[in-house]
């Protein structure tokens, strides 16, 4: 008989990974930035007397074998000398910095455009609204075949190359040229890139007339304004109660995390604070103006909740704000300060720990120079069989803490849920489970947007859509017939059984490409079993 875990647990690692991945790139705190006159001599604590790393790597370039890379060599040195210091202090080089900070900025600088790589062609997924690209006459669906006159189709293109190539300075000027279904010949656009904004709000919707629902993606410079405006709609609309989603939440900067935070919480009470070696301790309050400090929340997090929102979720379960539900969170508890050097590039440095108001810190555990562990320990989590049972948690009863009204709360190793709602290892959908774990249903959902993309231009917003648009009989048995043909074969049963869950999932998909998140969230719900929980809980709570 097949294990259903033993399937799922096939794709938990990549699922893992690629949170911890974005949890590191994005979950760093940027409190500090300095920039340095000269090079790492300069950084404080130090001094010029004698540089032996300097010394080794110039005698290494003056007199090795073979010729060497000088750069190579002082970025493996800086990175050597932070793997003996802790998971999240890290080096970036010139290269990598815009990549990886744009994200927390709220803005970077291109021509505005979401896309993926599909069979070696850059797709446009949508043209961001009032981008340059929108201006100009791109469209969801087109393919872009060349820039500057340099074919970038089918030629193994990646990612990162893409992005290199269409990002660039505000004013400057790139050709594309496009494929067009419909259309003969390549279509070429001059577009004149610019600032484009950058979202760490998902969406924002009523449930029903009194329950709202937020999601952040991250906590960046721009996340309280977009959350303030987002509150603002909702309580116009009727809002009396939240739901604050934080799920994969791999955090950001900390002043957006306190402001958000300081919403729900009357004037005084502590919201977080901080502590290091070389910096003294740093109370962060909250202050009169908590525009939600009577509306009822529940928090959702789960094990990709981590550092800036793990903040949030402390300071209103530690001050009984709310109910939080779903998994334990990650566990990141350490700060970090940024520091911007003369060649461009940077170094992120924990400085200090933060602790949540009944004095908690959250960080798990880590081993110096081995951080094998510390990266794989949600995965664990799955084969400890913690994200299937609460009772298989463990905690250390030296960090146990208690909150104001008497609740018992642990550091040490995340944040864990008041109200618990497990992974489902559902063996009744294992044809629906196959298919999702293996982006099938996204694959399919994909392939028919760019098909029916001229039908599907009639959607203009979101009711219309969830109105009219509906997966008919011959969709679902070409799906089925797809599966089958990438050697996924069904059961007539587990077929018909998995039918309605499949085509809730393949309709979100199709939402999202063609109304991006606020098409595939309210859709995608209806299966969600932490967010249906969250609501069953909330319309309960007095």
């Amino acid at each position: 008989m097949n294990n259903p875990k033993r399937k799922y647990s096939v794709y938990l690692p990549i699922a893992f990974s690629l949170v911890l991945i974005s949890g590191i790139i994005l979950g760093f705190l940027l409190e500090r930035t300095s920039s340095p006159s000269k090079g790492l001599s300069f950084l404080p604590g130090t001094h010029q007397a004698y540089g032996k790393v300097d010394d080794i790597i110039q005698y290494i370039d003056n007199n090795y074998v073979d010729s060497v890379n000088q750069d190579h060599l002082e970025t493996d040195a800086i990175k050597g000398m932070l793997n003996d210091l802790d998971p999240h202090s890290a080096y970036i080089t010139a290269d990598e910095f815009n990549e990886i900070n744009d994200p927390l900025l709220g803005s970077f600088e291109g021509i505005g455009i979401s896309f993926r790589i599909e069979r070696d062609t850059i797709m446009v997924i949508n043209p961001i609204p009032g981008g340059p690209s929108e201006k100009v006459g791109l469209m969801a669906g087109d393919r872009i075949v060349k820039v500057n006159d340099t074919l970038v189709a089918g030629v193994k293109i990646t990612n990162n190359k893409a992005i290199h190539k269409l990002k660039g300075k505000k004013g400057t000027k790139v050709k594309v040229s496009i494929f067009r279904r419909g259309v003969p010949k390549l279509i070429d656009f001059t577009i004149t890139r610019g600032i484009i904004p950058t979202y760490s709000l998902d969406i924002a919707y009523m449930v029903d007339k009194n329950l709202g629902y937020i999601k952040l993606n991250k906590f960046s410079a721009t996340t309280y304004d977009e959350f303030d405006a987002a509150v603002k709609k909702l309580q116009k609309k009727g809002m009396k109660k939240l739901i604050l989603d934080l799920r994969g939440n791999p955090g950001g900067y900390l002043a957006a995390a306190i402001n958000v935070a300081d919403e729900f919480l009357p004037a005084g009470k502590l919201i977080v604070y901080t502590k290091g070696l070389h910096r003294p301790k740093s109370f962060a309050f909250a202050t009169d103006k908590g525009r939600l400090q009577h509306t009822d929340v529940g928090i959702l997090i789960d094990e990709g909740t981590a550092s800036a929102a793990e903040i949030v979720t402390g300071a209103l379960q530690d001050n009984d704000i709310g109910v939080v539900i779903g998994r334990r969170s990650f566990g990141k508890g350490l700060v970090q300060e940024q520091m911007r050097l003369p060649d461009g590039s940077a170094l992120r440095l924990t400085v200090a720990r933060y602790y949540t108001p009944t004095g908690r810190c959250i960080q798990k555990p880590y081993k110096k120079d081995d951080f094998k562990d510390y990266y794989s320990e949600a995965y664990h989590r799955y084969l400890d069989g913690e994200l299937e049972n609460r009772d298989s948690i463990k905690f250390n009863d030296s960090l146990k803490y208690t909150t104001p009204k008497g609740k018992i709360v642990y550091g040490g190793g995340g944040i864990m849920p008041d109200v618990f709602v497990p992974i489902q290892i559902d063996s009744l959908h294992s044809f629906y489970n196959i298919l999702a774990n293996k982006g099938m249903i996204y694959q399919f959902a994909f392939d028919f947007t760019d098909t029916h993309r001229h039908e599907l231009r009639k959607y203009k917003n979101f009711k219309t859509f969830n109105r009219g648009f509906h997966m008919t009989d011959k969709m679902y048995r070409n799906l089925v017939a797809y599966a089958k043909s990438k050697g996924i074969i069904g059961t007539p049963q587990k077929v018909k059984v998995s039918k309605d869950k499949i085509e809730i999932l393949f309709k979100a998909y199709v939402g999202r490409n063609i109304l991006d998140e606020k098409g595939f969230y309210p859709i995608y719900h209806k299966i969600d079993p932490v967010f249906k929980k969250a609501v069953e809980v909330m319309r309960d709570r007095k």
